[in-house]
């Protein structure tokens, strides 16, 4: 259980048998009466965000959300699938909760599967990850020099702007949370 002070920037909490994560803490000192905390917080599984405010010794419900690292197997039209290397057992999610490991995941990549209560609550992917691109236009000679970008085709469907030196067959870094090009891959 935490006190309305113990919810600083990132715990996790229960409110209503759902699972929030605190987003924003604001503390304010009453003299004699305490204090008052309000906090924003989102829903670990719908992602709604919610402004729930505690006065003096209320108690608040830990969340107890964990991670595990799966390693991501294949996607279909409504599901991404994914496995667990030492138990092997499998886990689902909908592609609508997890659309974003078939644009930069390659099948066979590790990545980190929330918990709450057992049940899979999300996804979490490396910050970055290595791609090949598939198809690049060649670059017009005298455009090298400046910041010219170009679309790229990289191995897992996606197309991404790239700089105009990039060709076929390299292999680029990608920020998975924003879907930019970072830099050529060192091999």
């Amino acid at each position: 259980m935490y006190s309305p002070t113990d919810l600083k920037k990132g715990r996790v909490i229960v409110v209503d048998g759902k699972p929030y994560q605190v987003i924003e803490y604001n503390q304010k000192v009453m003299g004699r009466g305490g204090s008052i905390v309000t906090v924003r917080i989102k829903n670990l599984l719908d992602g709604s965000v919610l402004v729930k405010t505690y006065k003096g010794q209320e108690k608040i419900e830990a969340g107890d959300v964990s991670g595990r690292n799966v390693q991501y197997l294949y996607s279909d039209n409504d599901n991404v699938y994914f496995m667990d290397p030492t138990t092997f057992e499998q886990y689902q999610l909908s592609l609508e909760d997890a659309e974003d490991v078939p644009k930069y995941m390659k099948e066979g990549a590790e990545v980190q599967l929330n918990f709450f209560d057992g049940k899979v609550i999300g996804v979490d992917l490396p910050t970055t990850t290595n791609l090949k691109v598939e198809y690049a236009e060649n670059a017009v000679k005298g455009n090298t020099t400046t910041n010219v970008q170009k679309d790229a085709k990289l191995e897992t469907g996606i197309t991404i702007k790239v700089p105009a030196f990039i060709k076929t067959g390299e292999v680029v870094k990608v920020d998975t949370r924003t879907g930019t090009y970072i830099e050529r891959a060192k091999e």
